[in-house]
């Protein structure tokens, strides 16, 4: 970037100059084949500033560049930094290692660039953007300009179920070319971030950083836990308006590496069939019970209604979950599968 902003300076010194000499000798002397070589060879070069400016602006998003200068882009420079409360989304594909193994180099770029560009619509058309392709993940920015918590979170969730509406339509595209279908778990969180560069002299990345960031990452972690397609934290909630159409479905309460308080974290079932949104809804009154006693840490209690629904419900993953954790703190030195 630091290149195109030399070689606009020096094009636009260029015209500048060829601007004056050509107005003093277009009236000095006649029309001379050299003058309009001149004027094709700097049209070239604007035309190419222009396409590596065009290209740039593919690395760094807009918004990124609109938060950290105010009048012009060249302002953008290393350890710049701004501060908003805005939505944060991770993406995953769901056991990407297994299949990356069964294609080529080529074949696994293709299908993830196919992947990537039928997952970015839905981000867009709900105004957020990609902040960074990490692997096989996405991580994604809803930070509607100058909207309120409201407008983000709600942009945010529009887009999660966006998100798995467009995978449904990409599956079966595959199943009717022979290929498998494929899964993600998504996880949203909203609070603030710093938005800032970072990196040296010669080498410079915009970059979203804190709790709110590792929530996010963290929320799409346990999404493969609790084999939920989609799970937003509580600050989500929190800020939806009253007379929101959200399906959703509290599902545990948490503890997030980093964060003085435990987290009740809900799962959304919009895009699901509605008999599925039946059954899962059906159940919130358990979980209801079995979150209520992970709050007062009453954990005996919680390992016994666990166990009972569990062997009720063998399916529902959220009664095992509630019972390994129950299992966890009665005996800390087991291991927590989440942690």
């Amino acid at each position: 970037m630091l290149f195109w902003f030399i070689k606009q300076k020096t094009l636009s010194a260029e015209l500048g100059s060829y601007s004056s000499t050509q107005a003093r000798t277009d009236t000095a002397k006649p029309y001379h084949p050299t003058t309009l070589s001149t004027q094709e060879a700097l049209e070239a070069k604007a035309l190419e500033a222009m396409d590596l400016h065009d290209t740039f602006r593919k690395f760094i998003p807009t918004q990124f560049i609109e938060h950290l200068t105010e009048h012009d882009e060249r302002e953008l420079r290393l350890g710049k930094a701004d501060e908003e409360d805005i939505a944060v989304m991770f993406l995953d594909i769901r056991k990407f290692s297994e299949l990356s193994q069964q294609l080529t180099p080529q074949q696994t770029l293709n299908f993830l660039n196919a992947f990537f560009m039928r997952m970015n619509a839905p981000i867009h058309a709900n105004y957020g953007f990609v902040d960074k392709f990490i692997g096989d993940a996405i991580l994604a920015l809803f930070d509607h300009p100058k909207g309120t918590p409201e407008i983000k979170v709600c942009d945010a969730l529009n887009a999660a179920i966006g998100l798995r509406q467009a995978l449904d339509l990409y599956n079966s595209h595959r199943q009717k070319s022979g290929y498998a279908s494929i899964n993600i778990g998504i996880g949203v969180h909203f609070g603030p971030v710093i938005i800032g560069t970072v990196g040296s002299d010669d080498r410079m990345d915009t970059t979203v950083l804190g709790q709110t960031v590792n929530t996010a990452n963290y929320l799409e972690y346990l999404a493969k836990h609790f084999q939920s397609d989609i799970i937003i934290s509580e600050a989500m909630v929190q800020n939806l308006p009253t007379d929101h159409s959200y399906l959703l479905r509290k599902i545990s309460y948490v503890e997030v590496k980093g964060e003085s308080q435990p987290h009740v974290i809900y799962e959304v079932l919009n895009h699901l069939p509605k008999a599925i949104q039946e059954d899962k809804l059906a159940l919130q009154d358990d979980i209801n019970r079995c979150i209520a006693l992970a709050e007062t840490h009453e954990y005996h209690k919680l390992i016994s209604l666990a166990a009972n629904l569990q062997a009720i419900h063998p399916r529902e993953v959220v009664f095992k979950r509630f019972y390994q954790t129950a299992e966890q703190r009665l005996n800390p030195t087991s291991t927590d599968v989440t942690e």
